[in-house]
């Protein structure tokens, strides 16, 4: 169910020391989840999510994503425009 309207949102994560790997493979395995790289810099992983409303993208990232063992913290960016 791909719809222009769709909510989508880039998260950024940090995770614990060495953890890279095991968080990225725990997000891959989520359905939202469209796209997860591990990245260099100040964040550790980058995924893209796509959900079916606002609510629901809130609740993939706080229920789903920052729950995920050895994550540390996050940063929603929400996209404005597709």
């Amino acid at each position: 169910m791909k719809g222009e309207n769709m909510p989508s949102a880039y998260v950024l994560i940090n995770t614990e020391i060495g953890a890279e790997d095991e968080v990225l493979k725990s997000l891959r395995k989520i359905d939202a989840v469209k796209e997860a790289y591990i990245v260099y810099g100040v964040y550790d992983i980058i995924a893209k999510i796509d959900a079916e409303s606002m609510d629901k993208l809130k609740e993939i990232v706080t229920w789903h994503i920052r729950r995920l063992d050895k994550v540390r913290s996050t940063l929603t960016m929400i996209i404005v425009e597709k």
